[in-house]
């Protein structure tokens, strides 16, 4: 959890940055981003010397050359910002951004399209030492700087793009309980939210074995996160996002993902955790033609839909963020797809979210779809949730109501679903049969289903009503005369 300290250092450099001239928030943590990059393979190099130190070898696979001693933070952070500004100008950022030739991480790949945009000398410098001041030894810590940074986009991306909050993708990862057998895709990544939770979800829970040997450390580090996104900078974010909470080289990968067809992805993952692009449709001709076999249509959240169900191994589970819309609509795409999820895949659970939870993004109402791919049905019934509060109040401001939050019995609701086949359509979770779902044209939304109860309530009739306005008239108007009285 950030600390108040740690906030205020953040907000410090924020507020350095923007003073100097960097104006647009995404900006700002793409710099930012490349100097704790920066940082970071200084820490690497220290740690390999340190280990040559101890066995009194030679360093094994150095980061920086005998001649490169002066790109390092160490080094360079100790200079006069001009200096400072000339180094990492024109030699600390020509490195970094080779570093993707043949060798390096995931986000050392991506740092081939970077810009150094620093706009003064004494901006670096400052920024620089309010970093440095920084202990970011710890995971946790560096983890949690860096979200709390990217909770400072206030502004939704182009094409629908917006932050999934935090806990909602905590909650989805914990109803899907991702294992280190787990190969776990995000096909439209961002800035990782999904990847990182479900990584932070299996060192919490599976520590001892994916940290047993180097075989296990190399699977979860290379070959169990991947992510795919068109965006350059946010797979630089995103990759840096992994790297700080932990996970060394993840495949996050430059993809549009409805618009290649891939034989080598199909049936690939065994979960896939996403929250896709909403807005927008395709022309026919800019879609992967297997995606549209699955179904005929230009409505991004269709097919990406599509595309979860090529990319998932039979057996394999999804839990996805869509626009209502996906539940309740009429045109033949809508109802062939969810009428695949009910007949031919298991349609496991439906979160119907209020329509303030996405903002001050969005106010788009949204749903939970949670399925496991199986190819030969499985449907018996659906178990759905009406959630009425995440635990912040559903307007802009989107202040903590901690005691209101619904996550905590819809996990527990969720581990137990089976048993709740008793419980009365009124309640917040219930089971509808598969059977009342191909009644109704296989509708999935909430509505359909769930049963409101209306209070009885009792008026006076409306002679008392009057009744009561004419001695209220009569009170006001004596008031009025003592004030005239009072005022001579």
């Amino acid at each position: 959890m950030i600390t108040g300290e740690l906030k205020s250092k953040i907000d410090s450099i924020w507020n350095t940055m923007w003073s100097g001239g960097i104006s647009n928030p995404l900006t700002v943590i793409e710099q930012l981003t490349y100097l704790l990059f920066i940082k970071r393979l200084d820490e690497l190099h220290t740690l390999k010397e340190r280990k040559a130190a101890r066995t009194e070898e030679q360093i094994e696979s150095p980061v920086f050359d005998a001649g490169q001693a002066d790109l390092r933070w160490s080094r360079f952070k100790e200079t006069a910002p001009e200096t400072m500004f000339a180094t990492v100008r024109d030699q600390v950022f020509p490195f970094i951004k080779n570093l993707g030739n043949g060798q390096g991480s995931t986000y050392s790949h991506h740092m081939k399209d970077a810009l150094f945009l620093m706009p003064t000398p004494r901006v670096l410098a400052n920024v620089v030492d309010q970093l440095d001041g920084i202990d970011m030894t710890d995971r946790d810590t560096k983890g949690d700087l860096y979200e709390y940074m990217l909770g400072k986009i206030a502004t939704a991306g182009q094409n629908g793009q917006f932050r999934t909050p935090r806990h909602i993708i905590k909650m989805m990862v914990e109803m899907t309980a991702p294992t280190p057998k787990d190969v776990i895709c995000d096909p439209a990544c961002g800035t990782a939210g999904f990847l990182i939770a479900a990584s932070e979800h299996l060192v919490d829970h599976y520590s001892h074995e994916i940290y047993r040997d180097d075989d296990a450390r190399r699977r979860f580090n290379e070959e169990t996160f991947h992510g795919y996104d068109f965006d350059s900078t946010m797979l630089r974010i995103g990759s840096m996002n992994m790297l700080l909470h932990g996970v060394e080289n993840p495949d996050i990968r430059y993809r549009d993902s409805l618009a290649q067809a891939d034989d080598d992805e199909a049936e690939k993952y065994s979960l896939i955790l996403a929250n896709p692009p909403f807005a927008g449709s395709l022309d026919y001709e800019s879609t992967a033609k297997d995606l549209l076999q699955i179904v005929k249509t230009k409505k991004t959240e269709l097919l990406f839909l599509a595309l979860f169900l090529r990319l998932l191994q039979s057996g394999g589970r999804a839990a996805i963020i869509v626009p209502d819309g996906v539940l309740f609509g009429s045109s033949n795409a809508h109802k062939s797809l969810r009428r695949i999820l009910v007949e031919d895949q298991k349609l496991d659970g439906i979160v119907s979210m209020p329509s303030g939870v996405f903002k001050p993004y969005a106010g788009v109402s949204t749903a939970i779809l949670l399925f496991t791919k199986t190819n030969s049905g499985g449907t018996d019934h659906v178990w759905f949730y009406d959630m009425q509060s995440d635990g912040f109040s559903l307007d802009d401001k989107r202040t903590p109501v901690a005691e209101a939050s619904d996550i905590p019995d819809i996990l527990k609701r969720w581990q137990q679903r089976d048993t709740e086949s008793d419980r009365k359509r009124t309640n917040k979770s219930f089971l509808v049969p598969k059977a009342e779902i191909v009644e109704n044209d296989y509708d999935l939304s909430i509505n359909r289903y769930k049963e409101v109860e209306y209070e009885e309530v009792e008026y006076d009739p409306p002679k008392v009503i009057l009744e009561r306005l004419a001695k209220l008239e009569e009170e006001i108007a004596q008031g009025r005369r003592e004030l005239a009285e009072m005022l001579g």
